[in-house]
């Protein structure tokens, strides 16, 4: 992903993003319905992402962002790590 667009983010790459913000897999959900559920310890609820849409749609990629309490620019610090 070359620019600053919170769009065409592919589900592969969202989900190494994920990984390394410290979220895991919730195992007994991948597959069900095209959604995948991440958790990691302290969160209130689980992150939901859709797997069947790629690439990710920016709503959802905004939702997550809230949900971590993270901004853009943070965001697009922490994605070309990975």
């Amino acid at each position: 992903m070359s620019t600053s667009k919170l769009s065409n983010i592919p589900v592969k790459e969202f989900r190494k993003f994920l990984e390394n913000q410290g979220l895991n897999l919730i195992k007994d959900t991948r597959g069900r319905g095209g959604h995948e559920k991440w958790s990691k310890s302290g969160m209130d609820r689980p992150i939901t992402i859709q797997t069947h849409i790629d690439p990710i749609p920016e709503f959802i990629v905004k939702q997550v962002l809230r949900h971590l309490k993270m901004n853009k620019k943070t965001f697009f610090e922490e994605f070309k790590k990975i």
